[in-house]
């Protein structure tokens, strides 16, 4: 199947939304989506973008049952690692299910990889869920490593009020 992988647009916006939405219906968890293509535009768009997206496309005549052309993304931005320097993070790689085994996966995660060399980057980073097997099998085949496993590394987040509670502790 022909597809095409290029730099999301402002307009690429609501198929990213879309996209978002099915990951997280996937991932067992549609409520935790609290954003819209609003902010995607944005925070991705402005002077200094917060992300970078790429977005995979098919022929018109390769359309999904309902009608989208834009049939997978990747959002990703930069990091930087005391020990290793530059860092890609990569947030999302999603291709819509009608579309997987095509290599539009494999493209998608090729072209941060390239993105993370052009830019020096020492390393691309992202994490999975636990009993995403398709998507560990996948990611390991490709020869990344599981730090959980390798070194024991926990992936911790602040949000809501603890978050809140935490930027009142700052002088």
């Amino acid at each position: 199947m022909r597809f095409t992988i290029s730099a999301a647009k402002p307009e690429d916006c609501k198929d990213i939304e879309r996209m978002i939405m099915e990951l997280a219906v996937y991932e067992n968890m549609p409520d935790q989506v609290k954003i819209s293509h609003k902010e995607l535009e944005r925070d991705g768009f402005g002077p200094n973008p917060f992300y970078h997206c790429l977005v995979a496309e098919v022929p018109e005549e390769h359309k999904s049952k309902d009608g989208n052309t834009t049939v997978g993304y990747v959002i990703f931005f930069y990091t930087y690692s005391t020990w290793k320097g530059r860092t890609v993070y990569m947030e999302d790689l999603y291709v819509m299910p009608e579309f997987r085994g095509n290599g539009i996966g494999k493209a998608l995660l090729g072209a941060v990889a390239k993105e993370a060399k052009d830019q020096l980057c020492s390393r691309l980073q992202f994490s999975v869920l636990d009993w995403n097997k398709p998507s560990l099998d996948f990611y390991m085949a490709k020869g990344a490593e599981d730090l959980t496993a390798k070194e024991g590394w926990h992936f911790l987040r602040f949000h809501g009020m603890a978050l809140d509670n935490l930027a009142q502790e700052a002088p």
